[in-house]
């Protein structure tokens, strides 16, 4: 029987085919999607900012960044073995906002991008799709049977990754 999982902001869920994993909101946060097709087992993360390094919190939540979501998720994904098969798609990274240059806030659709390419580089894990940049927010529907991704923009546009 098939289950549709919701993620949350900041937030990511691990499951295996044939459940869905689905997010709202992605504006300038960033839906990763890793996925193992030998297993079908493949997660979701909703990340809301790139670094964890400025903050010195040591209660952060680490499902907020892009840092440290990713590592708990394939970790989970892969039951703590290496990672080697697992492929990405990510959708969300929208301009929604207009800030200063000076900001810290400036780009941050563009940063968490960045972040989660150079992760998943530094990981090994290729992208294989993206629905990224824009100004418009984003729902992600992952189908862990197939791998088939939804993307519904605001416009009621759907995209399939």
């Amino acid at each position: 029987m098939t289950s549709r999982i919701k993620v949350g902001i900041s937030d990511y869920k691990v499951s295996g085919s044939p459940d869905v994993l689905m997010t709202l909101g992605l504006g300038s946060c960033v839906g990763i999607a890793i996925y193992d097709p030998k297993t079908r087992i493949g997660g979701l993360s909703h990340i809301m900012l790139p670094d964890s390094t400025p903050f010195s919190n040591k209660d952060l939540k680490p499902e907020k960044f892009a840092d440290l979501a990713i590592p708990l998720m394939v970790s989970k994904i892969t039951n703590g073995k290496f990672n080697i098969g697992l492929i990405a798609k990510i959708a969300g990274g929208a301009s929604m906002f207009n800030f200063s240059e000076l900001n810290m806030c400036s780009n941050i659709g563009e940063r968490n991008v960045l972040a989660v390419k150079e992760k998943l580089k530094e990981m090994g894990i290729p992208i294989i799709a993206s629905h990224t940049g824009g100004n418009i927010g984003r729902t992600m529907v992952v189908n862990l049977d197939t791998f088939e991704i939804n993307i519904m923009t605001a416009n009621k546009e759907i995209t399939k990754l």
